[in-house]
């Protein structure tokens, strides 16, 4: 029996960072702002469309702090096409909140995208693990607009030991990418009643059964999405096809879930795996019959 849950899974993650104290930490620890938060409200996660054709979001975690300004946070495990673009995309709905709320003058509360990404991201050739974005000038490098901000981590590139930890930030960092390895709380941990208060929060032997089914559920569809990519990049044939995903190109993408389909893997495994929509892979489904 593990001691700890995997804080990767969805249901290790938003148990751990859904709690209001642990995220206003991890928040304040991480973004550039000048005035830290002091209380968050949690908001509905799933996002719909103007129409009934457009299409829907659905977010990891998404709140706002005192002043308005909006916070989305979403868990990447396996590189997705086009990541980098669904970003953007999903900063649309809290722009969309904004236009509605009766007179308004264009004026932006900040918007912040999270992306904890256990992958390296293929615009980033350096060996920074935390990258943030804004609107800037090409030429002059200078920021046109600080209200919309990306901020990607990339956990694959994180290598410090935990006698290395140097922030507060490097530890919630090195606990999203350790904590399922752990037998029990660092030394280095014990003086922080937050941080000791997650390792509470994931402890595995505190679960309601409930919980625990859900929580090895999720585990289950977590080790089967990382062992297909895995076999995926291993079987030489699909080299090229792999290669050709990582660069946004249509047909590998669509290789790759046919390939995933004869492998019996769900459509939501596949949809996270190549970035193709369910209605793409329900149509490959039809023409492998």
């Amino acid at each position: 029996m593990p001691t700890y849950i995997n804080p990767l899974t969805d249901f290790g993650f938003k148990r751990i960072f859904g709690n209001r104290e642990i995220l206003m930490s991890f928040l304040n620890d991480l973004l550039p702002i000048e005035h830290k938060i002091v209380d968050i409200t949690f908001k509905n996660i799933e996002k719909l469309g103007a129409t009934e054709d457009d299409r829907k979001a659905i977010f990891d975690l998404s709140c706002t702090d005192e002043r308005g300004d909006e916070f989305i946070v979403e868990l990447q495990r396996a590189k997705q096409a086009h990541f980098q673009d669904r970003a953007l995309y999903y900063t649309t709905f809290p722009i969309q909140e904004q236009a509605r709320r009766g007179s308004w003058d264009f004026k932006l509360t900040n918007i912040f995208f999270i992306g904890i990404l256990d992958f390296k991201v293929t615009a980033f050739d350096d060996e920074n693990y935390i990258h943030h974005g804004q609107i800037t000038d090409i030429n002059s490098k200078k920021v046109m607009n600080t209200s919309l901000n990306f901020i990607y981590i990339e956990l694959t590139k994180f290598k410090k030991e935990r006698q290395e930890l140097a922030n507060h930030l490097e530890k919630w960092i090195y606990i999203l990418s350790n904590l399922s390895s752990l037998d029990n709380i660092p030394e280095e941990f014990k003086s922080d009643e937050l941080i000791e208060s997650a390792f509470d929060i994931a402890s595995y032997a505190k679960l309601k059964p409930q919980d625990r089914d859900n929580y090895e559920r999720n585990l289950k569809y977590y080790r089967d999405l990382i062992n297909s990519f895995e076999s995926l990049k291993m079987d030489g044939r699909n080299e090229g096809i792999i290669e050709g995903k990582i660069k946004g190109e249509k047909q590998a993408k669509i290789e790759i879930a046919k390939k995933s389909i004869l492998k019996g893997l769900n459509m939501n495994m596949i949809s996270d795996l190549t970035g193709l929509n369910i209605e793409e892979i329900k149509k490959l489904q039809e023409e492998l019959r």
